[in-house]
């Protein structure tokens, strides 16, 4: 599969992708927001450079590396994936703290809907938003989202300068093995 063109990634904005979920899952990842990059393929976590395929692999989430195109494995696995706002940008910093508060009411519902057992949000400063958690660290949280726990994971985009791959994955074993 050829990367999109610039053109396809400029008319990918404000596109959205389906979610990847089945009821009871083990763990439902919740991203920001699909990139262009990955609006203009249709798949999450799309982007080259973006750790979350490789971090849930080396954390053990996965017997082996997925692809992007191959995230409607995920259920199998006991794990799914949605997004915070639906939209597609190029920097999640072009959201409003109204959508990201509107995506956590969005979320709410989604979790009421399906189920899962925990509800992963990659990305600390994004979850401080939705849910007015404005001191909110990474790792387990106390609140839950209905009957999941919750917890927050760093964000795996290449752009988060503070989380090497190595550091992503860490967390997301955290999230496995106590999760």
């Amino acid at each position: 599969m050829s990367p999109p063109t610039r053109a396809q990634l400029a008319a990918a904005r404000d596109r959205t992708i389906p979610d990847v979920l089945a009821p009871g899952l083990a763990v439902m990842f919740c991203g920001i927001n699909p990139s262009l990059y990955s609006a203009a393929t249709g798949h999450h976590f799309a982007r080259p450079g973006n750790r979350f395929w490789p971090a849930l692999h080396l954390s053990g989430f996965t017997p082996r590396l997925l692809r992007p195109d191959e995230q409607d494995l995920l259920p199998q696995f006991g794990l799914g994936v949605t997004n915070l706002v639906a939209r597609a940008t190029a920097r999640a910093d072009e959201l409003s703290a109204e959508e990201l508060a509107a995506g956590g009411e969005r979320l709410v519902a989604v979790v009421d809907e399906y189920r899962p057992h925990t509800v992963a949000i990659v990305g600390v400063t994004a979850y401080r938003v939705a849910f007015g958690v404005p001191h909110a660290v990474i790792g387990p949280q106390d609140e839950r989202i209905g009957e999941a726990k919750l917890w927050v994971l760093p964000n795996p985009s290449g752009l988060n300068a503070h989380f090497q791959l190595n550091d992503v994955a860490a967390e997301f074993r955290a999230l496995r093995e106590q999760g």
